[in-house]
């Protein structure tokens, strides 16, 4: 996903900015706390367990990474970075983030005005929300360091603790901090886009701070995923990426699983278009009992002028047939369109527009906006597809309206960095649907739906399995849900 890496900082320029003097008092503070900070660690770990475990969650390793508010290093030393550089006000907890993590870098400088003179991949900013002057200035600077694929992640304190963490300082269970700024999720997110970012994603964690064997896992992964339980986590979450700019003109290549769809075939050819520099389209076959692989061999024949392949599916299910589609295709844009026609071909330009526009990095298509034909789904289906939703929402915090429509569009460089990661979930789903999703969510890519017209399958019948492909779904999901939601916070427990 993202631009490669730079291996070496220049040494970083600070520039001493009017009001420097502003942070002089955070200053100070923390300069006489980092003789403090390993013994309020151990006394708060399972709160900075869990904010280092989301963050491996959403960083990869081997990423180069930008930490505004570094501290004592030991976050951005938890991810593993390629390249690491961290900033911080405190020139004491500076010496103490050199001396624990030497292999990193550490400067003393205000957010705002600290220039390194280098791109990053991630640039994090964990707890410092609260004791920065100027937000927006700070959120500049970060664009300054970003790079087309630069993803932000941003973590603070919900206001709605203010009153609780209030209290556990008065009670000696915090250290005291000189906190200036209780900034609401919505107030970040504007001032984001006043400084050229766009959400990515948003969600609000950690519901028990303190590290309780069993029940802290209990509850900040599950009871914290459920409404109204969301709203009301100790830190919220914030990933954005910079405003993009348009695309040129990309060559696509359209995937076809169809299995029994011989009736089908025909049209699909005659309306699916040329789009971009170059359109090829895929056919996988997966070992049908009607005529479909000679219909398509036909249809091969009868449009030389079109750039029409077929390959035969060497597994089962619709995943299986998309990753052979997939593996085979040769141009820059990748699309999904199922064999049944329920989707119109004739909206995937839309797609390709949306993509190369640069509004999203993956187009995923949505039914539940317009209604239906009537035959097209059935009520238990419209059911599970919104709950389906909701569930996505709570696991990963990106918003997908229908996440069981078969069409979806994406960089082939994305599609890549899925599957070289796909062995974090393995091979769990046999629909192709969850594990893009999951994958694009795990990169942080910026997944937006595209209404589309869902019509009435014209022949034969559907390959789909209410009853037992609903609980398929389900297992997947919960599989999922403890990836994206347990296992973090097991590990912190």
């Amino acid at each position: 996903m993202p631009d490669a890496a730079k291996t070496s900082v220049p040494e970083p320029e600070v520039r001493e900015a009017p009001g420097s003097e502003r942070y002089a008092e955070i200053a100070a503070f923390f300069d006489r706390f980092s003789g403090e900070d390993a013994r309020w660690r151990r006394r708060n770990a399972g709160y900075h367990g869990a904010i280092e475990q989301i963050y491996r969650s959403l960083v990869p390793a081997g990423r180069s990474v930008l930490e505004v508010g570094s501290g004592a290093g030991d976050l951005l030393a938890s991810l593993r970075p390629s390249m690491g550089v961290g900033i911080d006000v405190s020139h004491g907890m500076v010496e103490l983030a050199r001396r624990r993590h030497p292999e990193l870098r550490f400067e003393g400088a205000p957010g705002e005005t600290a220039d390194v003179g280098a791109s990053f991949d991630y640039i994090v900013l964990s707890d410092v929300v609260p004791y920065v002057y100027d937000l927006l200035a700070v959120f500049e600077n970060a664009a300054a360091h970003s790079h087309r694929r630069t993803r932000v992640v941003i973590n603070s304190y919900n206001p709605a603790w203010r009153p609780i963490l209030g209290l556990t300082e008065r009670l000696g269970l915090r250290p005291r901090k000189p906190i200036r700024n209780w900034v609401s999720p919505g107030d970040v997110r504007n001032l984001l886009h006043l400084s050229g970012f766009e959400i990515v994603s948003s969600s609000t964690r950690i519901m028990l701070p303190k590290r309780v064997p069993l029940l802290s896992t209990f509850v900040n992964s599950f009871v914290g995923s459920i409404w109204p339980f969301t709203k009301f986590g100790v830190s919220y979450w914030i990933v954005a990426r910079p405003t993009p700019e348009p695309l040129g003109e990309l060559s696509v290549t359209v995937v076809c699983p169809c299995r029994n769809e011989a009736g089908h075939i025909p049209q699909i050819v005659e309306r699916t278009p040329e789009m971009g520099a170059g359109t090829e389209l895929i056919f996988v076959e997966g070992n049908s009992t009607d005529d479909t692989r000679e219909v398509i061999e036909r249809q091969i024949e009868l449009h030389p002028d079109r750039n029409i392949s077929l390959l035969v599916q060497p597994g089962k299910g619709k995943g299986d047939a998309v990753r052979t589609g997939f593996a085979a295709a040769k141009n820059e844009v990748l699309m999904i369109l199922d064999g049944d026609v329920s989707v119109q071909p004739e909206d995937l330009p839309k797609f390709y527009e949306a993509l190369i526009s640069n509004r999203g990095e993956m187009i995923n298509g949505s039914r539940l906006v317009y209604d239906m034909e009537r035959g097209s789904m059935r009520f238990l289906n419209i059911l599970g597809n919104k709950v389906f939703s909701l569930i996505f929402k709570a696991i990963t915090g990106h918003h997908v309206k229908d996440t069981l429509c078969g069409t979806k569009v994406l960089h082939r460089e994305d599609y890549e960095a899925i599957a070289a990661g796909r062995a974090y979930f393995g091979d769990f789903d046999p629909f192709g649907d969850f594990d893009l999703l999951f994958g694009a969510a795990r990169l942080n890519l910026k997944i937006v739906d595209l209404p589309v017209r869902y019509g009435a399958r014209t022949y034969g019948t559907t390959n789909i399995s209410r009853f037992r492909h609903g609980l398929l779904l389900l297992r997947m999901t919960v599989f999922a849900f403890r990836k994206f939601r347990v296992s973090v916070f097991r590990s912190a427990a």
